[in-house]
């Protein structure tokens, strides 16, 4: 049997007196697409918050890769292959293609034997490796992030967690700013890094592109789990349903 990538076991958050994830349990193995769905207020951002190091949580464990541990911050996250691409894609505008898959570990090589200098044709070839095996086709790695569309800049956020190793990639409403045509697109990618070993939580809005990717679906409903479903034996009234409380589910 093969074990969880990432398990999380009654995990509770408040804020003040307000109970923002009451109790939840839940796992994600290597490869699997899990959409998180749930009205505002459900407690979706605030449980993946918790799994990447944002909030702490006050009661509950998380295990990865069979290890309990405990996720301090972000960057401890991120050490341990957990990336969470958030709307607003923390990418460096004024920047090209490359410089940001390289953003804060840029290649360095002494130029001259003495003076480090960027090894801007490195970065180039390799940020050029990771979108070819991503199936990502930016024209120039060499355009500025702020002359590219938002599909683009999406591919290029997640073309840099996968250089740098992620295993759990969290994607906090990847479609919310898109056209139909870029939609498609990213749903394509999280698909591609389905089938390379990526795990995913997508957390949306978008109840029919969460289903056209997830394997799995977990309905958050005032801060609890209140269902999980297989996605192909659940349709999309079933799952709004759950989502409002007209039916109730199996940990209500």
């Amino acid at each position: 049997m093969m074990e969880p990538l990432l398990e999380v076991k009654n995990i509770t958050k408040k804020f003040g007196g307000l109970t923002a994830v009451d109790n939840v349990s839940m796992q994600i193995f290597p490869g699997e697409v899990i959409g998180i769905l749930g009205d505002n207020g459900a407690g979706k951002s605030t449980l993946i918050k918790v799994i990447s190091g944002v909030y702490h949580a006050e009661a509950g464990q998380i295990f990865y890769e069979g290890r309990r541990i405990k996720i301090s911050n972000p960057t401890e996250a991120l050490k341990i292959g957990i990336e969470t691409i958030y709307q607003d894609l923390a990418l460096a505008e004024n920047m090209n293609v490359y410089s940001n898959i390289f953003l804060g570990r840029e290649k360095l090589k002494k130029f001259l034997g003495l003076v480090d200098v960027l090894d801007h044709d490195y970065m180039h070839s390799e940020s050029k490796k990771v979108l070819n095996r991503l199936d990502i086709n930016i024209p120039s790695l060499k355009n500025k992030i702020s002359t590219l569309s938002g599909g683009e800049r999406q591919a290029v956020a997640i073309s840099r967690s996968i250089y740098w190793n992620a295993k759990l990639l969290i994607m906090d409403e990847p479609t919310a700013a898109l056209g139909v045509a870029e939609q498609k697109k990213v749903l394509n990618l999280v698909k591609t890094l389905s089938s390379q070993g990526v795990s995913i939580f997508i957390i949306s809005h978008q109840i029919h592109d969460v289903f056209s990717v997830a394997t799995r679906l977990l309905i958050m409903r005032r801060g609890k789990k209140v269902a999980e479903r297989i996605t192909k034996k659940t349709s999309a009234d079933e799952v709004v349903g759950l989502i409002v409380g007209s039916i109730l589910g199996e940990y209500n």
